[in-house]
């Protein structure tokens, strides 16, 4: 199984990938386009199955259809494994790491705590023909009218909408973890929408600079995640999967080990999410976030912990700032986006005088090739602990640990 949810075969020497496919089965393929030198195919005839193929459950799953869930077709359980073997994979192609010390680091997968219906967040674009649909294999949306990843309540609501706002080509549908609906447009265009809302939900609006505007209800939704309450404005992020985030919460503490007394940073922070629960730990938590409307959630969220300072900006400055200043820290925790950290944010975190990090991936590629920096920058990878926070796909969390 490749990375990206296709299987992987060879022909006269050539890669091919497969989508709907499992290792060991036998297909019959066509190719249909190539990219540089791999080739992509697609299934004909399945002329042995693997044991673990199972009936999706979804009717928009299949070739030429929905490609939101690549794995339907695949046992959860074998799910897991195959996630674990993707992992395994980038760490030894992407970061060049040796074989012993994958296998002394990396741990089996944590399944999700529901593989169904566990989604809070659905994101929409529109079809050629104006419906609002998810990605399709090969490009373009494919219109839904149910997605089994998604929790009902968003589905309830997307059949109930009567949308005419040809500026929208994107929304977002938002459930808090209070029941709260929220319809977020993005748009390309600063036109507010003629809005009547006869249904019990929030809209607002993201605009191309991703400032958040408030139309209808609320700004914002709430969400409780392991005892603690979360802000969460329109155009900020949080994980869609709320239960599969407490379990990384936990999972994150775990790792830090901390004693009392340290001094932390919390780097990509988002809503302060990690913070809340370090700073009752920690001496000093340093919480960096970019995107204004998020950092303005951590100062709610994080309201009445003295030990706590909310640094709205980019990491890489704001961490540059901090080595002027002779700053120290003990731990960090770093919650990237795809791309990852790169060599010069981690050159600043050695700097710092970091000397035990929790790296929080959703990119096994990046998460590879920042290992085999900090490895080279004098950290030792102690752990790596997968996370299914997207069950019936191929994408895979991770939590790595390093020490100096």
């Amino acid at each position: 199984m490749a990375q990206g949810g296709r299987g992987l075969a060879k022909l006269d020497g050539k890669t091919v990938f497969v989508p709907y496919t499992l290792p060991g089965e036998a297909v019959t393929a066509e190719i249909a386009s190539r990219r540089g030198a791999a080739l992509f195919a697609r299934g004909l005839r399945l002329r042995a199955a693997s044991t673990d193929r199972v009936p999706p459950r979804c009717a928009h799953f299949g070739p030429g259809r929905c490609w939101e869930c690549q794995w339907q077709h695949i046992d959860y359980g074998a799910q897991l494994l195959l996630k674990q073997d993707v992992l395994a994979d980038q760490l030894s192609r992407q970061g060049q790491l040796p074989d012993a010390l994958i296998e002394a680091a990396l741990r089996p997968v944590l399944p999700a705590p529901e593989p169904w219906a566990y989604n809070h967040t659905l994101r929409l674009a529109r079809d050629q023909q104006g419906n609002w649909g998810l990605r399709r294999d090969g490009g373009g949306y494919h219109a839904i009218d149910e997605c089994l990843v998604t929790h009902p309540d968003l589905l309830d609501l997307l059949r109930q909408l009567d949308l005419d706002y040809t500026t929208a080509r994107r929304m977002i549908l938002r459930r808090g973890g209070d029941g709260g609906l929220m319809l977020i447009f993005e748009v390309s265009a600063e036109e507010a929408p003629d809005l009547r809302a006869d249904l019990p939900l929030s809209v607002n609006m993201i605009l191309p600079d991703r400032e958040p505007i408030n139309l209808i209800g609320d700004a914002f939704s709430h969400y409780r995640i392991a005892g603690q309450d979360f802000r969460v404005t329109a155009g900020s992020s949080i994980r869609s999967n709320i239960a599969g985030a407490e379990l990384l919460v936990y999972q994150v503490m775990q790792a830090l080990q901390l004693q009392g007394g340290e001094r932390a940073l919390d780097l990509y922070a988002g809503v302060g999410i990690f913070s809340a629960f370090l700073a009752p730990r920690a001496d000093l938590v340093t919480l960096v976030e970019s995107y204004p409307p998020a950092a303005s959630d951590a100062d709610v969220n994080l309201q009445g912990r003295d030990n706590v300072d909310v640094v709205e900006g980019q990491v890489e400055a704001v961490l540059a700032d901090m080595e002027r200043e002779g700053a120290r820290y003990e731990v960090a925790v770093v919650d990237p986006p795809s791309a990852g950290l790169g060599k010069a944010v981690i050159g600043q975190l050695e700097r710092l005088g970091v000397a035990r990090l929790v790296y929080v991936s959703g990119d096994p590629a990046s998460l590879a090739r920042d290992s085999r920096q900090l490895i080279d920058a004098g950290f030792f990878l102690r752990a790596v602990q997968p996370i299914d926070l997207a069950p019936q796909t191929y994408y895979i969390s991770a939590l790595a640990t390093f020490e100096r």
